[in-house]
């Protein structure tokens, strides 16, 4: 029960900084999709593999954002 409102309380610290609650929302609508792209859990997987997510996320990025990749 404790854990099951922590996306709802990180929502709400975000929401701090705005006074718009339909600039949150649109906000947070694109934010959180992004940020669960590189919130890799590496405690659950081998560095091998964590390196190739690692590098998978910044490749999507790059071709969403048309941002390059540094070298």
């Amino acid at each position: 029960a404790e854990n099951s409102h922590q996306p709802t309380r990180r929502r709400e610290r975000q929401r701090k900084r705005f006074k718009d609650p339909g600039q949150v929302q649109r906000f947070l609508a694109t934010h959180d999709p992004i940020a669960n792209l590189f919130h890799l859990r590496r405690d659950h997987r081998p560095v091998a593999d964590y390196r190739k997510a690692r590098t998978q996320a910044f490749q999507v990025w790059a071709e969403v954002t048309g941002a390059p990749l540094a070298a």
